[in-house]
């Protein structure tokens, strides 16, 4: 699929602003992650003590399962606006993203009402379906202003750095049935969530 990332849309692109605490509260990111059925232990979490000389415990490799839910989700400095899970046989496409896109925005505004009648900022990362055609003129329609994120950036992405990584934590040994307690769970796991997360 066609991306843009510049041209016309050029002008959606915003550097940080002079009021912080403005820039901050409409500051949504939005990222994709895999959770699957069957989650195996963190390193950090199969660690285990030993007495000295003793050789540590042979562990068997445990991998993932196949069976998996894609959750994207939207969060700003208040916690989560909403996640979308992907229904099995879909794929996120450009044409799916600007569905998520408008979804945002009719969310933001029952959820956030102090935003109503301001821009979102949005920060996303520059997959094809985030910078396709149809994803960067919904954007432009709704009048989102985009954070650029630099390709190819080795800083990680804010879900990369602690939302991800404590929600995998979490469901480190579980096993799930099906999707839907999957989804259950992870909607309980970020609801109980201090704010002081985000």
């Amino acid at each position: 699929s066609k991306t843009m990332s510049n041209g016309r849309f050029g002008r959606m692109f915003v550097p940080l602003s002079a009021n912080p605490t403005e820039f901050l509260r409409r500051f949504v990111t939005v990222d994709e992650t895999w959770v699957h059925h069957y989650t195996p232990e963190t390193k950090q979490q199969s660690k285990q003590w030993t007495v000295k000389g003793e050789p540590a415990p042979k562990k068997v490799k445990v991998v993932a399962s196949a069976s998996k839910v894609m959750a994207t989700v939207f969060w700003d400095g208040r916690g989560i606006i909403f996640i979308d899970y992907l229904q099995k046989g879909k794929t996120i496409n450009g044409e799916y993203y600007a569905y998520l896109l408008q979804k945002l925005n009719e969310e933001n505004k029952r959820k956030r009402l102090h935003l109503a009648k301001k821009k979102i900022l949005i920060h996303q990362n520059n997959a094809p379906v985030h910078t396709s055609l149809i994803a960067m003129a919904k954007i432009y329609e709704l009048k989102f202003e985009l954070l650029h994120q630099p390709p190819y950036s080795p800083d990680l992405a804010p879900c990369d750095f602690h939302l991800f990584p404590n929600l995998k934590k979490r469901l480190g040994e579980k096993r799930f049935a099906n999707d839907n307690q999957v989804v259950d769970t992870v909607n309980e796991y970020f609801e109980e969530l201090d704010k002081c997360t985000y």
